[in-house]
């Protein structure tokens, strides 16, 4: 059984046993949260499909951590004029362990 859940403005396909990394959440390590916008839930039967999300329909997870991903460089410049500005981005994340798809 899969699932389709939205968190941060992102939709994630999901499986029981998976590890994502979502949007950051206010929950700290070892902490449980569920995610109760499921978009789609895929079975053996077949696939329900939410209008715009499946009543009754939630998704468990374990935190595992929280943290920052890769440093990226954001540089932006104007020609001829001499203006340029160089930033550092850090996007923040939760790291998280699925463990049950409640239909």
């Amino acid at each position: 059984m899969y699932a389709v859940i939205e968190t941060g403005g992102k939709q994630y396909q999901v499986n029981e046993g998976d590890i994502i990394f979502v949007e950051k959440l206010a929950a700290e390590a070892e902490d449980t949260v569920t995610f109760d916008k499921v978009v789609a839930l895929g079975a053996d039967d077949g696939l329900k499909i939410g209008t715009p999300y499946v009543d009754g329909a939630a998704v468990s997870a374990k935190v595992l951590k929280n943290g920052k991903a890769k440093k990226i460089t954001v540089f932006t410049y104007k020609p001829k004029k001499g203006e340029k500005k160089k930033q550092g981005h850090r996007q923040p994340y939760t790291q998280v362990q699925i463990e049950a798809i409640k239909a």
